[in-house]
This record gives C-alpha cells, sequence and structure tokens, in this order.
C-alpha cells in the first residue's frame, strides 16, 4: 500500500495500520449495521414458513449457545443483543484470520529461507 506525500513521493503504508483500519470498519459494520437489521425472519424462515414446514423444524445441536438466533443470551435489548453479537462474531473471524494469516505466513517464510 502506497500513500502520496505532497511531493509526489509515495511511501508505504504500514500493514499494522491497514489492518487495524479493516478491522475498525468490520466492526463498525457488524455493531452499527446488525442494530439496525430488520426483525423479520431470513429467506429460510420465510419460505419454510410460506411452504408450511416451519413447525417440523427441530432445533440443532447450538440452539442454546451464547449466540444463538443472531443475538448475545443475556441481553434483553433485541437491537442491543444482535449487535453485540455481530461484533463479537465479527471478532471472532477476525482473530481466526489473523491467525491462519500468521502461520501461513510464517511457514512460507521459514520454507523459502530454509529451502534456498
Amino acid at each position: 500500500m502506497n500513500a502520496s506525500t505532497k511531493n509526489g513521493q509515495k511511501r508505504a503504508v504500514p500493514f499494522k495500520w491497514v489492518a487495524i483500519g479493516i478491522a475498525v470498519v468490520a466492526l463498525l459494520l457488524a455493531g452499527v449495521v446488525s442494530y439496525y437489521a430488520s426483525a423479520d425472519p431470513d429467506g429460510l424462515e420465510y419460505v419454510a414458513g410460506k411452504t408450511g414446514f416451519l413447525d417440523s423444524a427441530s432445533n440443532h445441536g447450538a440452539a442454546d449457545g451464547p449466540l444463538a438466533d443472531y443475538s448475545a443470551k443475556g441481553v434483553d435489548n433485541s437491537r442491543l443483543s444482535g449487535g453485540l453479537a455481530g461484533v463479537i462474531g465479527t471478532v471472532v473471524v477476525l482473530v481466526g484470520a489473523g491467525g491462519l494469516a500468521l502461520v501461513v505466513r510464517r511457514r512460507s517464510s521459514s520454507s523459502s529461507s530454509s529451502g534456498e
């Protein structure tokens, strides 16, 4: 990533700042946009209700989980609960993706330095 300076020269933007920017935007989107998400059923639930088999559905193993049904367990305000669940889910995904990136980066740098 490059950023322009006043005299037209380009300087590199550290990856750390790009990653922090991406994380901040993702967390803002997860918290703010999910706060305004519709309370109406999602597409699958809608079709199941229209076709008449919604009542035959059974709960899955994670139905009692802390983030089941797009909400955080123990938070009474449904909009706040959905926003919190979005933020928690985003943090889990970002940490997982960051960890995977670190593992792949270390593995590729160690294999390229030892193989050549």
